[in-house]
């Protein structure tokens, strides 16, 4: 078999040909499917091993006086002949992977062969294709675990570790100074116990990705901004818990630790950094200094880790294995998401490459995952990109009252959801309507009247004096229409979706773009009913995580219904599923990072699993089997206590330390569509903002768009942001 070595006294990297371990008892034989570089520690490792001996000997200073207490032992010679022969030697590199178990040993009866499990451990989860790792260094990997995602287990030991240590209680704000691997799992581990976290590191894509997943604010150790946010969200008594998460030999992290921590709070030591301890700061504020042992309870104890001898649960709570558990259930759960970390996958066979690019700083990353030849082949997680909205704006012109609108399509909804609100609505004039046909135009120029009807685009986009451009037209026409729309100036209204294709988004904000026009709105109505809106005001702000689910009764299309034209419209979902992701984004006030659906029914009846930065999720079961007279919309929301609950937009009640139940509304819902247009209409009067942010819109659209590829591949998709 293969396995990566160094050799320490010269820095040689190889991936050699070894024996294959025996599969002795008390553990099982694994065979590698992913292993994960650590680009802390084993990149510290390597680059010690490329110094000179002098820098060697200053790097590990530990390690030099252990020499000298053989030399004055052993005498200098045979000490000389001992260290040499040890750093003549080759040493593996490695301590965390997930592979499927190829042969268990005696003693064994909690996995088979043939099970996923991932294994922690420097001498027993190695970069190499077969592994013999005792009990206690293995767990089972859950059902729906993406292998990739396994391999991380003993770094989210570490980091969860840590976090124990530290004590966190629910709404405590921490402070994590260094987000490389290890701290941006801290983060997320404590967003997702309802701790504020401020996040500390030189590196600004890092800072950003760690306020993507979950930190409230992130910035440079030297930025002022840093210790405003501590500020503003300690009101000035400073951070409860410090976590130390950075290497290198700057005393800067535990001196930021002492300033920025309240008094008799915990500073707990992750990773390897200097720590000369400013006496009179620790001193006076009484600081906890605490360190965190590797994986948990159980490392370095023989008796533990190669014996196999549990500590009893009820004396020690979170063992090396319990620890390593818990997170893979996490990431099981969607409380932690470790997709955005991964920054490189390579082929195991290209390991040596892989090392030096990072050693050379050719490759920056925070994460690197080996893939080992029998799963070369498998697919990457499937990405969804969200993208920038780049635009320099144009100078807004306040349109004149009256608002002047156009329309393009009058269909069913135009005319049942969208005209009846705008016909009597003071202060905007309806200026031309456009169809496809001349009777359609003719019968809504009768019916709300326009003072035009017409089958000319052109015509309506280059009258100067339209303010505002309604796209109400089929979902495969959304896209192109907005886009020449937007390219002629005008402020759009499009109902959703706004785009059915990737392809078809990127075109959408090209315009916005090329034009520096962003005057745009998507139909995403839910958001604005009044029921709702109160129910939400009612609820109040949130501390930690929610759970949101979203039933969506939808019911059967009637024969002949232009929404069964899939090959040219979309799926159902595609054309009104942004709804639901829009009002759950709203109602958790951020926007998706990541989306698994599944289906039923031939692809109509759909779970769709929605996870945001602070570690809450939303399900949207969205099901065409129900029995009609049920209501079509119902909607839960839990968090800190407390239940917001949405009955088909007809009553809404919140649960908490008081009850509040609204009055039952009339049979005709309102589900925000006169409020939203309000909100357009005087946005497009004012040159204020519009209703909803830009960006907003494009994260639902991207969410949207997830779900398929979501369901073509099987996998949770990565909505990943792009820079």
């Amino acid at each position: 078999m293969k396995q990566v070595v160094q050799n320490y006294k010269s820095g040689e990297l190889a991936v050699l040909d070894v024996p294959v371990p025996g599969c002795k008892p008390g553990g099982v034989l694994v065979r590698t499917a992913y292993s994960l570089i650590s680009t802390g520690t084993e990149l510290m490792k390597v680059s010690e091993a490329g110094m000179s001996m002098l820098g060697k000997a200053r790097s590990r200073p530990d390690q030099v006086a252990k020499v000298m207490q053989s030399v004055a032992t052993n005498g200098v010679p045979a000490t000389y002949r001992k260290v040499m022969g040890k750093l003549d030697s080759y040493t593996p590199l490695g301590y965390s992977l997930c592979g499927v178990v190829e042969q268990v040993g005696t003693g064994i009866d909690d996995v088979k062969v043939g099970d996923l499990v991932a294994c922690a451990g420097n001498e027993h989860a190695l970069h190499a294709e077969l592994n013999w790792v005792p009990k206690n260094l293995y767990t089972p990997v859950p059902d729906g675990l993406a292998p990739r995602h396994a391999a991380f287990g003993t770094v989210g030991s570490i980091a969860m570790q840590g976090v124990r240590q530290g004590e966190p209680q629910l709404g405590e704000v921490a402070l994590v100074i260094g987000l490389g691997l290890i701290g941006q799992l801290v983060v997320q581990l404590l967003a997702a116990a309802g701790v504020r976290v401020v996040g500390v590191d030189p590196d600004p894509v890092r800072c950003e990705l760690a306020e993507r997943l979950g930190a409230a604010a992130c910035g440079d150790p030297a930025s002022a901004a840093v210790e405003a946010a501590v500020a503003e969200l300690t009101d000035g008594h400073g951070v409860d818990q410090v976590y130390l998460a950075a290497g290198g030999g700057s005393n800067q992290p535990v001196e930021l630790a002492a300033r920025l921590c309240r008094d008799r709070g915990r500073v707990v030591d992750i990773g390897k950094c200097r720590l000369d301890l400013p006496w009179n700061a620790y001193y006076e504020k009484e600081l906890d200094v605490r360190f965190s042992r590797s994986y948990g309870p159980g490392r370095y104890d023989p008796a533990y880790e190669l014996e196999g001898r549990d500590y009893p649960i009820g004396y020690v709570r979170w063992t090396e294995r319990r620890n390593l558990a818990c997170f893979l259930d996490l990431l099981a759960r969607g409380s932690v998401d470790v997709e955005p970390l991964v920054s490189h996958v390579a082929d195991f066979d290209d390991a040596v490459e892989t090392y030096q690019r990072l050693k050379d700083g050719e490759l920056k990353a925070v994460a690197v995952l080996f893939r080992y030849p029998e799963h070369a082949g498998e697919a990457e997680a499937p990405v969804v990109a969200v993208p920038a909205v780049n635009v320099k704006r144009n100078p807004t012109r306040a349109a004149k009252t009256p608002v002047r609108l156009a329309f393009v399509g009058a269909g069913n909804y135009a005319t049942s959801m969208l005209l009846p609100h705008l016909a009597q609505r003071e202060g905007v004039e309806l200026s031309t309507v456009v169809t496809t046909t001349a009777l359609s135009a003719a019968n809504a120029q009768r019916k709300f009247g326009f003072a035009d009807a017409t089958t000319d685009l052109d015509a309506v986009l280059g009258d100067k004096s339209i303010d505002a451009v309604f796209v109400v037209t089929r979902h495969s026409s959304h896209a192109e229409l907005t886009r020449q729309a937007l390219l002629a100036g005008k402020t759009v209204f499009v109902e959703k979706p706004l785009a059915l294709t990737e392809d078809e988004l990127a075109g959408v904000l090209a315009a916005v773009e090329e034009s520096g026009n962003d005057r745009l709105q998507v139909g995403f109505n839910r958001r604005f009913a009044p029921l709702l809106q109160e129910a939400k005001e009612r609820f109040g702000a949130r501390t930690g995580p929610a759970s949101l689910r979203y039933l969506v009764n939808a019911g059967l299309l009637g024969h002949g219904s232009w929404y069964l034209q899939q090959g040219t419209e979309g799926s159902r979902f595609a054309g009104e599923g942004g709804h639901f992701i829009d009002t759950a984004s709203w109602l958790l006030e951020a926007d998706p990072v990541s989306v698994y659906a599944v289906a039923t029914s031939g692809n109509e009846d759909l779970q769709v699993v929605l996870r945001y930065p602070d570690g809450s999720t939303a399900t949207i079961s969205y099901v065409t089997t129900g029995a009609a007279s049920f209501p079509k919309e119902t909607l839960d929301l839990v968090a800190d206590g407390k239940v917001l609950r949405l009955d088909d937009f007809v009553r809404a009640s919140v649960y908490g330390r008081k009850r509040w139940v609204s009055s039952r509304l009339p049979k005709a819902r309102d589900k925000g569509q006169n409020a939203e247009l309000a909100a357009f209409i005087k946005a497009v009067r004012t040159g204020g903002p519009m209703p909803v942010p830009l960006e907003s819109l494009v994260a639902t659209t991207a969410a949207t768009l997830a779900v398929q590829t979501g369901l073509v591949g099987g996998a949770p998709v990565t909505l990943a942001r792009a820079r």
